[in-house]
């Protein structure tokens, strides 16, 4: 495939299971990029931050935050700045997160703390942004059967989806790309992947918005 008109750093962003992770990996494959990925996996708090949020979000939190900084230091320093990447989130949606889930005061220490890791986000090329109904996300979400996320509640995925959309709502710092991928499955059907890239294979200027194919998944 053509990546003639490609960023050098694309970050894929959206809502918990709206595909975020399933289409960064693809495009790393198809256009050569490096990938760096959220991998929340990785994260000993998040199983407890699903069964008990109030909890355990402020240590889930910090974690993240030790990871972002070891990705910058990874993917972002000077001497890597010619490489190609592809990223499954934006470094700002710690702070989008924390504003979330945590109190005023833990919000407070929280940026305190990271601030001591890393001051600074990188800035991509070029953001997509995928969004879903949170009703369709939670349905994806239940099917790809991961214990930890079996507590995940749908309250909870309408007040992130909405987190999403004010946040996007005003971003101006790279361009946006906003694809509504409600009935898109670009990880096994190759015509809704190539409407997808067909749509990133151009220059995106600014902000634009993009209802992709109705098909049913």
């Amino acid at each position: 495939m053509s990546s003639l008109h490609l960023p050098k750093y694309q970050a894929i962003e959206g809502p918990i299971g709206v595909g975020k992770t399933s289409l960064a990996e693809r495009i790393a494959v198809d256009f050569q990029y490096e990938l760096c990925l959220e991998e929340p996996d990785e994260n000993p708090f998040l199983k407890d931050f699903y069964q008990d949020r109030e909890k355990h979000a402020f240590t889930t939190q910090i974690h993240f935050v030790m990871q972002r900084s070891q990705q910058i230091n990874k993917y972002f320093s000077d001497e890597l700045i010619d490489k190609r990447i592809i990223s499954d989130f934006i470094f700002q949606k710690e702070d989008l997160f924390a504003k979330l889930n945590l109190s005023s005061n833990e919000y407070k220490t929280f940026l305190s703390i990271k601030s001591k890791f890393y001051n600074f986000n990188p800035k991509p090329d070029l953001v997509i942004y995928l969004q879903a109904s949170p009703k369709s996300i939670y349905e994806r979400i239940k099917s790809r059967g991961k214990s930890y996320e079996e507590k995940l509640s749908l309250e909870y995925l309408q007040r992130v989806c909405e987190m999403y959309t004010e946040f996007f709502f005003d971003y101006s710092s790279s361009p946006l790309l906003v694809l509504n991928v409600e009935n898109m499955d670009f990880v096994s059907k190759q015509s809704d992947y190539q409407t997808l890239i067909d749509h990133l294979n151009r220059e995106i200027v600014g902000k634009e918005y993009v209802n992709l194919s109705p098909q049913i998944f």
